[in-house]
């Protein structure tokens, strides 16, 4: 399995996605450590991930409501169960499911198995709601993929928060999601 890292520094080479996201992040000065690593597609290269990153991975849904009009990424820790009732209580719509693979890279431009919180900057029209659980949220470091899923990154929570999200002009909804 390959597994390389730390760097302070953008890849010298990757998709115009990946190149796009470290561009931002450097915009806006936010500092990152990233990590370079086979597709996250397997519990074996997740693990190693969340060894080397020292973090929790989070797991990242992009859902739609029924008609396909209102569109919400999820991001909670991977040890918490998923309940689509449970999210859409909270944040008031219901019925919800996974969105279909071209809506979500339609709107934050990520393929399947590689949804990212950093994907929030291509949504310019806002068509797109950030759902946090409160760990989460709460949590010093966050850890996501560049929008491709061969590499991961951490920075400071408060970086997301206070830089990043402002910049897109999404805000963040919290949820409080339960263990069991």
């Amino acid at each position: 399995m390959y597994l390389a890292g730390f760097f302070t520094t953008a890849p010298q080479s990757s998709a115009p996605v990946v190149t796009e996201s470290y561009a931002l992040l450097d915009e806006l000065d936010i500092p990152y450590e990233r990590i370079e690593h086979d597709p996250a597609d397997t519990p074996e290269v997740c693990d190693a991930v969340r060894e080397k990153l020292d973090l929790p991975i989070c797991k990242n849904l992009f859902l739609c409501n029924r008609q396909k009009t209102a569109f919400y990424l999820v991001t909670m820790y991977e040890d918490k169960p998923f309940s689509a009732k449970e999210v859409g209580h909270q944040i008031g719509s219901s019925r919800l499911s996974f969105a279909p693979p071209e809506l979500m890279e339609e709107l934050i431009r990520c393929a399947p198995g590689s949804a990212s919180v950093l994907g929030l900057a291509y949504d310019t029209e806002h068509r797109v709601t950030f759902v946090m659980d409160r760990e989460v949220y709460e949590a010093e470091l966050f850890a996501c993929h560049p929008c491709q899923n061969d590499g991961s990154l951490r920075l400071k929570t408060a970086d997301l928060l206070e830089k990043f999200l402002p910049h897109t002009g999404h805000a963040v909804t919290v949820v409080d999601l339960p263990r069991e």
